[in-house]
């Protein structure tokens, strides 16, 4: 009773849309999303699904300045720069709804992703190797771009997106359980297994956000017609919460995020330094997690710790 009051007091009469009589005039995306076209903003053609973009600006930023005041390795700060320009392009994309948007939205997240591709299979390969296969993953890449301008066919960008997603996916799974596991265990059985379970949280829990992002989005095109009438119904600003590609937006930001920060602490872990970084993740779901260096004193102290033990 008190949430139907709370909305009766504060509702506006959701907008009539003006698809292609916006500032960007006819959509030639060939992409179009059930957020009504120019209903909230003369301005932008779906202005949930901009705005909501505006979390892969945030968590970059964080990410880039996370990586050059904790001296991650360069290939991170490389892509949270990737991850940055997929949310720049997502916002120009849903913004415009021009095709030229819609390439740049989509193709920066093959790039993206090849990049993580390589910082995943080279690590303690010789230089002929990595060059190889950043030869080979550009290639892809560009046989990728290469087909789906072609034939435009988003299914094929989303089947490709979602292979490479999954191969990044699962070969760090592997590296952490076959690489890492052992040789943490041998140090500090104790210590190896809080450090794993948490690793393991942050796999799951990025999984999970990413793939209810994705559930939320289908289920949006789906019921699209029905959606729309609750958002009439309901009006605003309580139907932008039925916004689901905006959720989708903010949940594989989030999810994408999480994967990156997982695969830095793996690399340090790869490289003997997993005990010089804690990882700051406060609260499971409302909390944003980082990595930070531990200073030479409190390491001292841990050593001293464990020796007194």
């Amino acid at each position: 009773m008190a949430l139907s009051a709370l909305r009766s007091a504060i509702s506006l009469p959701y907008p009539v849309a003006s698809p292609g009589h916006g500032f960007w005039g006819e959509q030639t995306s060939t992409l179009n999303f059930c957020e009504e076209d120019y209903a909230l903003s003369w301005y932008c053609a779906e202005l949930c699904n901009t705005v909501t973009n505006g979390l892969f600006m945030w968590l970059g930023i964080r990410g880039i300045r996370n990586c050059m005041k904790e001296e991650h390795p360069s290939i991170f700060l490389i892509s949270y720069i990737g991850y940055m320009v997929v949310g720049l392009g997502s916002i120009l994309f849903h913004a415009t709804l021009k095709y030229p948007m819609q390439l740049v939205d989509e193709l920066s997240m093959i790039y993206t992703t090849c990049l993580m591709m390589h910082a995943s299979f080279s690590y303690s390969r010789s230089q002929t190797f990595s060059v190889v296969l950043g030869v080979g993953l550009l290639s892809l890449a560009g046989s990728i771009t290469l087909y789906y301008y072609l034939t435009k066919d988003p299914i094929f960008h989303q089947v490709a997106y979602a292979a490479l997603t999954a191969t990044v996916v699962f070969r760090s799974i592997w590296v952490m359980e076959s690489q890492v596991r052992p040789v943490l265990h041998a140090q500090d059985p104790k210590r190896a297994s809080k450090l794993l379970n948490t690793m393991w949280a942050m796999v799951a829990t990025g999984l999970a956000v990413f793939v209810g992002g994705f559930l939320i989005w289908n289920l949006d095109n789906f019921f699209c017609s029905q959606v729309r009438r609750w958002r009439h119904a309901v009006g605003l600003p309580w139907a932008i919460l039925l916004e689901g590609h905006a959720w989708w937006h903010l949940m594989t930001g989030l999810g994408a995020y999480y994967y990156i920060t997982w695969g830095t602490w793996l690399r340090h872990c790869l490289a003997g330094r997993g005990d010089k970084y804690t990882l700051v993740w406060p609260r499971l779901l409302t909390s944003v997690p980082y990595l930070k260096m531990i200073e030479e004193d409190q390491d001292q102290d841990q050593d001293q710790a464990k020796k007194s033990q």
